[in-house]
């Protein structure tokens, strides 16, 4: 082989060898997938945040990064976002407050092995809050107890102060900042009073960072400051160049049409849940099939598919809910009335609803938040089977019946205000006509006249039975007679 030859050869094989590795670097390059949180934390953007991750947990180069933007919502959909975030084991999650983080944000925040706070945005207020006769306010020390609990046990897992993780939770907790020499340190007031003389001494100086009845929030440069946020940055693209991704790929993970649905109905289902019951009964009560039940059937339908959609509603639910309607069709197309088995589809369909929108039958004892759960659930179906009841007895008493005035319906162009019948042509008598009387004339009685038996009046006269009479004028519906002589006859039969 010529020398020009070899030289030919040697690059070849150098350029298939330099494109294979760059091939398998580009193949291998991890990549950066952005997951928004924004809104309110609600079941919906828990099947969000589910679905997102589902193909994607085992990617050993990845990175999450978690996009905050939420004033919090619900505690049970929280943790179920926390559960998944946790559950990234090989890649690396980062949560990114782009605006605010507070309540059930901050949980999911700390849910990720590193914080980054844009500039101007805040973290913490955790305070579990619940609907009592008096309004809102704070739950028990036996929701308050679970939540620090988990609090703790994610600060402990990324490196955050546990102590201030945990005073976002509790607003009695009074929490110092002390030295000791230059490490610094974080104690609640138990523990530092726990201290002796000496100890307290050797910690140096103490500094209050969360008062007694206060809940620790803390802006970007805090969070910086108390050891939770890495930097204070401009925008993400600055957070991604600190973090040493600034070359890595970006993919950001958006909603599906169904989950924008989903999470658009989710503040209407009270208003869909109260349309679809109403127009059910309104159903049962009208004859046949129409519009009210098409209406109930597309409301009531929306709702569980929203339920369904966001994991609530399983099979169980779908097969009580079916088994409901079923009675309902057989209450109104089969048995006449409303009876067991139109009350029996009632209390199924309840059922089921209360299921759809919670994720337990039987509420945990150790998340005292299901059985709150459970009876705000019942209060809110029975509320509106209740409120829809009423409703619907409104429309059918005073507003349907408008409608007849509104709509034009198939009628009659003829009345029968002028309609009478017509004596001459149904009796056969004329003016003129002569008879006698059946009965007493006082002044209307009986007459026959032609043979046949009519009624009859005089003209005021009294008239005793068996006077010979005479027709004087026929009037619609009135025959007008007047004796002719004084003497009695014999009556005709």
């Amino acid at each position: 082989m010529q020398p020009n030859k070899y030289l030919i050869f040697i690059i070849t094989v150098f350029c298939l060898v330099f494109s294979c590795s760059w091939l398998r670097a580009v193949e291998g390059k991890p990549k950066i997938y952005v997951i928004p949180i924004e809104g309110a934390v609600e079941p919906g953007m828990a099947a969000y945040v589910k679905r997102s991750l589902k193909n994607l947990k085992d990617e050993t180069d990845a990175v999450f990064i978690f996009k905050l933007d939420t004033f919090g919502g619900r505690v049970d959909s929280a943790l179920d976002i926390v559960e998944e975030i946790s559950g990234i084991t090989r890649g690396k999650t980062i949560a990114y407050v782009e605006k605010r983080a507070i309540s059930a944000g901050a949980l999911i925040a700390l849910a990720s092995n590193l914080l980054v706070m844009k500039e101007n945005t805040i973290i913490g207020d955790c305070a579990p809050i619940i609907q009592t006769e008096k309004g809102m306010e704070m739950a028990g020390e036996k929701v308050q107890t679970v939540l620090r609990a988990r609090f703790r046990a994610l600060a402990k897992k990324n490196n955050y102060p546990v102590v201030l993780a945990e005073s976002m939770v509790t607003i009695d907790m009074e929490v110092y900042q002390v030295m000791a020499g230059e490490k610094k340190t974080f104690m609640d007031k138990k523990a530092y009073d726990d201290l002796t003389e000496d100890e307290k001494k050797a910690m140096g100086t103490k500094k209050t960072i969360v008062a007694k009845g206060e809940l620790l929030t803390m802006d970007d440069d805090e969070a910086f400051d108390l050891g939770f946020s890495q930097k204070s940055v401009k925008d993400m693209n600055e957070a991604l160049l600190f973090l040493g991704y600034g070359s890595m790929d970006i993919i950001t993970i958006e909603e599906s049409w169904s989950e924008s649905l989903v999470r658009f109905l989710q503040p209407f289902l009270p208003m869909l849940m109260l349309i679809g019951i109403g127009a059910v009964y309104m159903e049962i009560k009208a004859p046949g099939f129409g519009l009210p039940g098409v209406i109930g059937i597309i409301c009531i339908g929306l709702v569980i598919f929203n339920q369904y959609f966001v994991g609530l509603a399983d099979y169980t639910e779908l097969l009580i809910l079916l088994i409901g309607i079923l009675l309902l069709g057989v209450e109104v197309f089969v048995l006449p009335g409303f009876g067991v088995a139109g009350i029996t589809g009632l209390i199924c369909i309840a059922a089921g609803l209360v299921l759809s929108f919670q994720g337990f039958v039987i509420p945990d004892p150790e998340l005292p938040w299901e059985a709150d759960l459970l009876m705000d659930n019942l209060a809110y179906v029975l509320g509106s089977f209740l409120f829809a009841f009423f409703i619907s007895l409104f429309m059918i008493r005073y507003v349907l019946p408008q409608f007849s005035k509104i709509i034009k319906g198939p009628c009659l162009d003829a009345t029968l205000t002028q309609s009478h019948v017509d004596v001459t042509t149904a009796l056969g008598i004329k003016p003129g006509d002569r008879g006698i009387a059946h009965s007493f004339l006082r002044p209307s009685g009986k007459v026959v006249i032609n043979n046949k038996k009519i009624d009859a009046v005089t003209q005021g006269e009294f008239l005793e039975q068996g006077v010979e009479v005479i027709i004087d004028r026929i009037e619609p519906n009135r025959v007008i007679v007047k004796p002719i002589k004084t003497k009695n006859i014999k009556a005709l039969e």
